[in-house]
């Protein structure tokens, strides 16, 4: 099995702590399904020249992620700020001049023809790479990470064009949730997944619905843990094609990702 990640990358720094991991949608989940036991994973995105862009490259070194087909250019890295909330984090907005406020992905023919070689292809609505999806979708099956916007123009403009479809539904009602998941199915997605905090999550496969409570863990950080949650939940279910175990097995990473600092790990003091 083989899976690529398209899209953002970030250095998520913890105030209270003064110190920074690596991190982003994109880069979340690869990492959490070459820990999930994908046998090859990779990476295109953005990065900026400077330390902390070195730092989450080393990051993905180290497991074992490939990103050369990634792109650097002279800015910064993304950088925003982190505040512990009970044992949630609640995001600071960062600088809006970064590398990937500066600089989208354009994906050329060689690009296209590495993403072919991948069973499917994750991004997000924090990639800016929509106007890329029809042509990635000629290609490979798209995983795309929604977060919380369910707007009917953003998802007419994602869902014909995607397979699976992942959302942060805390704060939705099960009228909004049913609602939900009739427009992406209308509009061409065959499975979403709505996360929905210590509710667990509810997904939907061509309008059979599934029930996933959530995994107890001793909570240190719920960072990344939604995209922990995706990773689990593609590599099972590519594997195996069970809805069931694939659930377990999402609820079960994001479940491991809450009893350490990060999305994955990797701290360093910021500044260096």
């Amino acid at each position: 099995m083989r899976m690529i990640a398209v899209g953002d990358n970030v250095a998520d720094c913890y105030l209270d702590q003064g110190l920074y991991y690596p991190g982003g949608n994109a880069v979340n989940v690869a990492v959490n399904c070459k820990r999930n036991g994908c046998e090859e994973v990779s990476y295109i995105g953005v990065f900026g020249n400077d330390k902390k862009s070195d730092h989450i490259m080393d990051s993905l070194d180290k497991e074992g992620i490939s990103y050369r087909y990634s792109r650097r250019v002279y800015a910064d890295s993304g950088s925003p700020g982190v505040k512990l909330v009970g044992n949630d984090r609640v995001f600071v907005r960062g600088a809006q001049d970064t590398a990937q406020h500066l600089l989208r992905l354009r994906l050329m023919p060689a690009d296209l023809e590495y993403i072919a070689g991948h069973d499917v292809c994750h991004t997000s609505c924090y990639s800016s790479i929509e106007r890329e999806l029809p042509v990635i979708k000629e290609h490979c099956d798209i995983s795309f990470d929604f977060s919380t916007r369910t707007d009917e123009d953003y998802l007419g403009q994602v869902c014909p064009h995607i397979k699976y479809a992942f959302f942060s539904g805390a704060e939705l009602d099960s009228v909004q949730i049913e609602a939900l998941i009739k427009t992406c199915h209308r509009l061409g997605t065959e499975i979403v997944g709505i996360t929905k905090g210590s509710e667990g999550a509810l997904f939907s496969k061509n309008g059979v619905l599934y029930k996933q409570g959530v995994t107890p863990a001793e909570v240190v950080d719920t960072m990344g843990a939604g995209d922990s949650f995706i990773a689990g939940f593609l590599v099972s279910y590519l594997k195996k094609g069970v809805m069931e175990e694939a659930l377990q097995s999402g609820a079960n990473s994001a479940a491991y990702t809450c009893t350490f600092y990060g999305g994955f790990g990797y701290p360093k003091p910021i500044g260096e």
